[in-house]
């Protein structure tokens, strides 16, 4: 069942249709959300760039790398791991860092 009955028409002038097109655009939300979002007051960021999934994946593959190179040197007695760990601990502080100036 439908939550939603209520359906409300407005109108809009040319500019105030192109500025919540942008809006909708760049918040990556549909139109209907955008609206009941901005009536509950909600601060909206822009959606990031395609270009921001393609570096969170290739660092997300690096952390996966990362601990494979671990495992295996961790059998074999090669590691040193304070040195690992300092350095994966800076990779998931950027890859923080990454998400939360984006979101």
């Amino acid at each position: 069942m439908n939550k939603r009955k209520h359906q409300v028409l407005f109108r809009l002038n040319d500019a105030e249709y192109e500025e919540l097109n942008r809006n909708v655009t760049r918040s990556g939300l549909s139109r209907e959300k955008f609206i009941r979002s901005a009536l509950s007051n909600v601060t909206f960021k822009e959606m990031p760039p395609l270009e921001f999934f393609d570096i969170l994946k290739n660092l997300r593959q690096i952390n996966n790398n990362l601990n494979q190179i671990a495992m295996r040197a961790n059998s074999y007695g090669i590691i040193d791991t304070r040195v690992y760990r300092e350095n994966y601990s800076r990779l998931q502080e950027q890859i923080g860092e990454i998400i939360r100036g984006i979101y």
